[in-house]
């Protein structure tokens, strides 16, 4: 029997496909550097002094430029709602250009609408949980946690500034070292996955 019969040529997307997780594999270290960041935020903002106060500040700046760069390029591919992207992206980037010029202040004012913040972000995870209820298994999860999000949010909103605050560093901090323990992972799967494409 002929070679070429039991092992049929790779399909152009195929090649492409591999040929893009190769590039991707090369930057692996650039995941590994952003968690090692990540977590290095993580300890400033979990020491509680005002340096966490400013650290906080400024990664809520970069959160509003990269979201602005982010609908900058949804504008470039969106159809006739552009204008409503790019006033979107003009906002989140004045707003990120603010915050890192003035970190102590926006990360007080962030603080003293914590509440109204989880909530929302509470309502969103309970859309999504029934979003996804056909697909996901484990979509009562999302909800348990959306349910518990809007708990925290009253809370926070019952409270003082102070106490706030102080809410503040601790869900940003443990954001920041989940966020950097991710990237360290998703760094060597990228890197291994690049290894088995590569052989």
């Amino acid at each position: 029997m002929d070679a070429s019969a039991m092992n049929p040529p790779t399909s152009v997307p195929e090649v492409e496909s591999r040929k893009a997780l190769g590039d991707l594999a090369r930057w692996w270290w650039a995941w590994l550097v952003s968690g090692i960041l990540w977590i290095a935020a993580s300890i400033i903002v979990l020491q509680f002094r005002q340096s966490s106060v400013v650290t906080v500040g400024i990664i809520i700046g970069v959160m509003f430029l990269v979201a602005g760069l982010e609908e900058f390029a949804m504008s470039a591919v969106s159809g006739g709602w552009r204008w409503l992207w790019m006033v979107f992206g003009v906002i989140l980037v004045i707003g990120g250009i603010y915050a890192l010029i003035n970190p102590v202040q926006t990360f007080l004012a962030v603080a003293n609408i914590l509440g109204i913040l989880l909530a929302v972000v509470g309502i969103f995870w309970v859309i999504e949980a029934f979003a996804t209820r056909v697909s996901n298994d484990f979509w009562w999860l999302g909800l348990i946690a959306g349910f518990m999000m809007i708990g925290l949010g009253f809370w926070a909103a019952d409270q003082y500034l102070t106490t706030q605050a102080y809410t503040l560093l601790v869900l940003a901090g443990v954001w920041a070292l989940l966020h950097g323990i991710t990237d360290i992972v998703k760094a060597f799967a990228i890197k291994r996955l690049g290894a088995m494409v590569a052989a």
